[in-house]
């Protein structure tokens, strides 16, 4: 059971920070942590998943903080975000053998991420004058902090 509310966490994250998710699961399943041997979530264990993954997670990142930056909630990014989470659900659901309802779970948790995430943050920053960058960074560190603690915690 508690590897639902790890897909849903990991769906979080990804609702938070699009790209984060998928590199802390692809770092998972290339150390061994998890493994996806034999399924088709597989090709996040190879060397190269990671690297990418990071590289985009770390973009991603950077661009948050430029107010250029499109919302969360527009549909390429929400859908990202519904992406990336099922995605990184599933294979956290492979581990305990249920990557259907991970997938499920993961899509779930990116949408209350993305939405809950939004919300908390235009929250935030009315509440302390207008310091976006503060709590960009925040939200940032949160995001980073949930997913490694959700693959450390599958293994």
């Amino acid at each position: 059971m508690f590897i639902y509310v790890l897909a849903l966490l990991i769906g979080v994250v990804a609702g938070l920070r699009a790209m984060t998710a998928p590199a802390a699961v692809a770092w998972a399943a290339y150390l061994g942590w998890i493994n996806l041997d034999g399924s088709w979530l597989s090709f996040l264990s190879h060397w190269l998943a990671p690297l990418i993954l990071t590289l985009l997670a770390i973009v991603e990142l950077i661009t948050d903080q430029l107010p250029s930056t499109p919302s969360r909630k527009v549909p390429v990014q929400f859908g990202t975000r519904i992406f990336m989470g099922a995605v990184c659900g599933a294979a956290i659901g492979f581990a305990g053998g249920v990557w259907i309802v991970g997938l499920i779970a993961g899509a779930i948790g990116a949408v209350i991420g993305t939405l809950g995430g939004y919300e908390a943050r235009r929250s935030l920053v009315a509440a302390t004058g207008g310091k976006d960058l503060a709590i960009a960074l925040l939200e940032d560190g949160i995001a980073i902090a949930v997913a490694l603690w959700v693959v450390a915690y599958v293994t």
